[in-house]
């Protein structure tokens, strides 16, 4: 197991099976229904504690929300390095082609930053 950047992991425009799902999650999230869900959730909750349940439904309830709570905590963070990430390489790439434009040369960072600028087609 190595600890480096998650958008460093498989190379760029390439998706390992973790992105894939931080995606695919993150998407999820962000919609109308999960959103819903969240609202029910959070209604249960209070539902269970206004009725005096037992204790166990009540850590149940409170369970239920740190769980998702600490699942988008982690997927907050992944997106945001991902998209630091790219940001980054964008700039990167922009400062380098400046940088070549100013001596009077076309080249190897001029195709950097087209491919930069692509990165969310990739991705």
């Amino acid at each position: 197991m190595t600890f480096e950047h998650p958008s460093k992991k498989g190379g760029p425009g390439r998706l390992g099976r973790f992105e894939k799902l931080a995606e695919l999650a993150s998407n999820f999230t962000s919609s109308a229904l999960f959103s819903f869900l969240c609202v029910l959730l959070v209604a249960g909750f209070v539902v269970v504690h206004l009725l005096h349940l037992p204790t166990t439904w009540q850590l149940l309830a409170g369970d239920a929300m740190a769980a998702v709570s600490l699942l988008l905590l982690a997927l907050l963070k992944n997106s945001e390095r991902r998209a630091e990430h790219a940001i980054q390489r964008k700039l990167d790439a922009i400062a380098a082609a400046l940088l070549e434009q100013q001596e009077g040369a076309r080249g190897k960072a001029q195709q950097d930053l087209e491919k930069a600028i692509r990165i969310e087609e990739q991705e």
